[in-house]
C-alpha cells in the first residue's frame, strides 16, 4: 500500500487547519495513497488556554469533520492529534485513526509528556496543559497493526517495545518537533526506533512558523517514512508546509527482517 505522511503548518484558525487537511487529503490520494497522515496538533496549534478552550469529545464536531475526509476520500487516515477534552483545567493530547469509511477505529492519549528546559532553546511544559495518556494503543488495519505514538514518546524505546509486544509492524509517530532538537535528533531516533522495532514508522510533521508573536513557535518538518531496516523512504524536507513524504510499504519486509535477526527469542 502506499502512504502518505502530511505535512501541515497548523495555527489557531481551526476552520484553516481543517481546510488544509482536506487539501493534503486530496492530494495525497489523487496520487494513490491508501492511508494518509497529519501531525501532532493538526486541528489547532496557538495559545494554551484557547486550546483548552476548544477541547472536543471524541465525538465532537472538529472530530467529526476529520471523520467526513476520510469518507469522502475513501482512505485510513491518522490523525496526528487532536484536543480532547479532559477536566476543564487540561486536555488530552490525542491522536485518532479513521477507516475509510470514517468510522474511528482507535484513539490514543500521549503518555509522555513535552516537559523540557533547553539551554539557548525552548522551555514548555505541556503538563501544564494537557492530562497524560496511561494505555499503550494498537490496532488493525489494511498495513498490518499499527501501534500509536506522539512526538515526545519518541525518547522512550520501551514505548515502542510495548507496542511491538502487542503486535505492531507498523508505528506512527506524529510530531510537532522543535528546530533546535529537530535537526539533531529527530531522524536519529526515528531510524533507531524502526531498526530495534523492526517495523515501519510513519512521521508527519508540523512544519514551519505558527505565529506572529515576538516569539515564534517554528517546527523542524521532515515528514519521514522509514523502513524497518531502517532507512528513510521518503523525507518531505523542511520549509514545506505542503509537503508529502510518500513510499510504499511492503508488509512482507517486516516478517523477513524479523527472521533475519531474531530479537525477540526467548533466552534459555
Amino acid at each position: 500500500m502506499l502512504v502518505a505522511c502530511a505535512q501541515l503548518c497548523s495555527t489557531a484558525d481551526v476552520a484553516r487547519n481543517l481546510a488544509a487537511v482536506e487539501r493534503q487529503v486530496r492530494r495525497a490520494t489523487a496520487l494513490g495513497a491508501g492511508l494518509v497522515a497529519t501531525p501532532e496538533n493538526t486541528t489547532f496549534l496557538g495559545p494554551s488556554a484557547t486550546k483548552i478552550a476548544l477541547a472536543e469529545p471524541l465525538n465532537g464536531p472538529t472530530n467529526r469533520a476529520l471523520g467526513d475526509i476520510a469518507r469522502s476520500a475513501r482512505v485510513w487516515m491518522l490523525v496526528g492529534s487532536v484536543a480532547e477534552a479532559g477536566d476543564g483545567q487540561r486536555c488530552y493530547n490525542t491522536s485518532l485513526l479513521f477507516d475509510a469509511e470514517g468510522q474511528l477505529r482507535a484513539s490514543y492519549r500521549k503518555i509522555h509528556l513535552f516537559d523540557v528546559d533547553i539551554p539557548g532553546g525552548p522551555s514548555f511544559a505541556e503538563s501544564s496543559m494537557v492530562i497524560p495518556g496511561d494505555s499503550l494503543v494498537t490496532a488493525d488495519s489494511p498495513l498490518g497493526r499499527i501501534g500509536l505514538s506522539i512526538c515526545f514518546d519518541l525518547r522512550f524505546p520501551e514505548h515502542y517495545a510495548g507496542l511491538v509486544a502487542r503486535g505492531a509492524t507498523v508505528l506512527t509517530v506524529p510530531s510537532a518537533f522543535t528546530v533546535p532538537t529537530g535537526k539533531d535528533h529527530w531522524h536519529v531516533l526515528l531510524r533507531a526506533r524502526a531498526i530495534e522495532s523492526q517495523a515501519y514508522v510513519l512521521a508527519p510533521a508540523q512544519d514551519g512558523q505558527h505565529d506572529d508573536s515576538p516569539n515564534p513557535r517554528r517546527s523542524y518538518g521532515h515528514s519521514l517514512i522509514v523502513d524497518p531496516w531502517g532507512r528513510v523512504l521518503a523525507d518531505a524536507g523542511e520549509g514545506d508546509p505542503d509537503g508529502l513524504a510518500l513510499a510504499d510499504i511492503d508488509p512482507t519486509l517486516v516478517s523477513t527482517i524479523r527472521a533475519a535477526i531474531p530479537m525477540r527469542r526467548p533466552t534459555a
